[in-house]
Order: structure tokens, then sequence, then C-alpha cells
């Protein structure tokens, strides 16, 4: 009988470790299930992300606001709303590339004692390697300016005629010797940026 009673503690014992482990895991399972609720289970998003989030929205915006601008429109003659429509700009040019020559040219006038002091700057609508190479031929660039300037008489250059025929001539002039350089004369025109005559 003795023997009996002892087996019933050692199966309460073991009953009483069951249910500890089954209310633990139990438990367990509980505590993640409310952490995943709580804390939502989806991963903080990247803050590179939240800034083209509030970019993209601001522009969405600002389309919105446009759309709603270009909808309303004027009152035509026969009292219906006409919609104002923008109209996109054909470009059929290039962007144009400019140089300057650095510093002043300065020389006499052909039969006269005066002389003109000119800055020139040159443009282009080809590739700015066509400025690049006017950059590294400048020496002899500005030799043909000053002989072209020098062969033109003070009536020659006066009034905007005289200078749109200076400038076109320097245009050919400069053209003619680039391609003498083996170079692409792609100089499409001339300006003046200072023009005195003294």
């Amino acid at each position: 009988m003795a023997e009996e009673v002892e087996e019933e503690p050692k199966k309460s014992n073991l009953l009483k470790i069951i249910i500890f482990l089954v209310g633990g895991i139990l438990l367990i399972v509980v505590g993640l299930g409310i952490g995943y609720f709580i804390f939502g289970g989806e991963p903080e998003p990247d803050p590179s992300a939240e800034v083209n989030q509030i970019i993209e929205g601001k522009e969405a915006e600002k389309k919105k606001t446009d759309d709603v601008e270009n909808k309303e429109g004027e009152e035509g003659e026969d009292g219906i709303i006409k919609k104002n429509v923008k109209a996109i700009p054909e470009v059929d040019s290039y962007e144009t590339t400019y140089f300057e020559f650095p510093g002043d040219f300065t020389t006499n006038l052909k039969g006269s004692r005066k002389f003109l002091q000119v800055s020139v700057g040159v443009s282009t609508q080809y590739d700015e390697k066509v400025m690049e190479v006017v950059d590294s031929h400048q020496l002899a660039l500005r030799s043909e300016i000053l002989s072209t300037i020098s062969d033109f008489t003070e009536e020659d250059i006066s009034g905007s005629d005289g200078k749109k025929k200076l400038s076109e001539r320097l245009m050919v002039v400069l053209n003619k010797k680039l391609e003498s350089l083996d170079e692409f004369p792609g100089i499409e025109d001339v300006y003046f940026t200072a023009f005195i005559l003294q």
C-alpha cells in the first residue's frame, strides 16, 4: 500500500510540469501575437523613400492645380466656356554656343589717323568642339581679325550697316582660316561686345 501512495505524487508532479510547460508556451505565443499586432509587423520604411513620396506628392498636387487652371477657360461669344490650351513650342534649332576672344582688338583704319578698338565674340549652333577649336587657334584668328579690320575705312564701318558688313567679313575670314588649318569652319556669326572709334 505504501507503493501506491508514492506513485500518485509522482504522477501529479509530472502533470504539474506538463501544465506549466504548455502554459509557458501558450504565454509566449500570445505575447508574440500581441507584439506583432501592436508594433505592426511591417519593416520601417526607408527615409529616402519617404522623401521621394513627399516630392512626388508635391508634384502631383502641382499637376492637379495646373489641370484645374487649364480646365477653367474663358467664356466665348456663345456663352460656352472654352478650354485654355497651352501651346507647345516647336524647337527646330540647336543650342547656340558662344566664345569671346579675351582682350580688345585695336588697329588703325585704312586711310585714316583714327583707330578702332573692338571686342569680338563668335557663335555656332554646331557642336561645342567648334568653340574648342576657335580657342586653340586664337593666335591665328586674332591676326586675321586685326588684318581684316585694318582693311576697312572709317566710312566703311560707319552706322549699323557698316558694323554688319565688318561682322560678315570677319565670319568669312575666320572660317577660311579654320579651313586652312584643317579644322571645321563652323563659325556662324560674329558679334561686337565693344566698338570704339577714336
